[in-house]
C-alpha cells in the first residue's frame, strides 16, 4: 500500500541521514572577559576553558564533561583551550593565560612570548612582584596595604 512504502521510505531516509558522518563541530568562543572559551551543544552558552573538564557540569547537557573530551588530558582536550607552558611537560587552560597569576610557575603564561599579553590593565601596578604568584603586576587592592608586593616598595609608595 502507499502508506506502507511512504513508512518504508522515511525510514530509510532517516537510517541514511544517520549513517552520514557528523560534521565536527567548532566549539570556540569567546566567554567573559573575551578570554577563550568552550561553545556547548545549545550554541549560546559559552563556559570559561577553566571550566570544562572541572567535574562540573556547566553546559546544560553535560558536554564540557563527556569522557570523550576528557578523558586524557590535555591531550584530549580541543586545542584551543590549552596553552603550554615555558616547561614542556607543564600546561593551564587557555582562559588562564595573562589571568594576571602566574599559573604556569614561571611566569610563561604572563610574560612569555607565546603569552601575547597586554600590558597591566588599570586594575593592576606595574612592577617586579616580590611573591611568585604574580609576574609583572600587582593587583592594585594590594597597594598601600602595608605589606612589600614589589621589589621596589612602589606598592606603598606610588601606587
Amino acid at each position: 500500500s502507499a502508506t506502507a512504502l511512504l513508512i518504508l521510505t522515511a525510514a530509510a531516509a532517516g537510517l541514511a541521514l544517520a549513517l552520514l558522518p557528523r560534521v565536527p563541530v567548532n566549539r570556540f568562543c569567546a566567554a567573559s572577559n573575551n578570554q577563550t572559551g568552550f561553545l556547548c551543544d545549545d550554541r549560546v552558552t559559552c563556559v570559561l576553558a577553566s571550566q570544562v573538564c572541572d567535574g562540573a557540569n556547566n553546559c546544560r547537557d553535560g558536554e564540557d564533561e563527556q569522557e570523550e573530551l576528557c578523558g586524557d588530558l590535555p591531550h584530549s582536550l580541543p586545542g584551543f583551550l590549552v596553552f603550554r607552558c615555558g616547561n614542556p611537560m607543564l600546561w593551564v587552560y587557555a582562559s588562564q593565560r595573562c589571568n594576571g597569576m602566574n599559573d604556569c610557575g614561571d611566569c610563561s603564561d604572563e610574560m612569555g612570548s607565546l603569552a601575547a599579553c597586554p600590558p597591566c590593565g588599570s586594575e593592576w601596578w606595574s612592577c617586579s612582584p616580590v611573591l611568585y604568584e604574580y609576574c609583572s603586576c600587582v593587583p592594585r587592592r594590594l597597594c598601600q596595604d602595608g605589606i612589600q608586593h614589589c621589589l621596589s616598595w612602589s606598592d606603598e609608595y606610588l601606587c
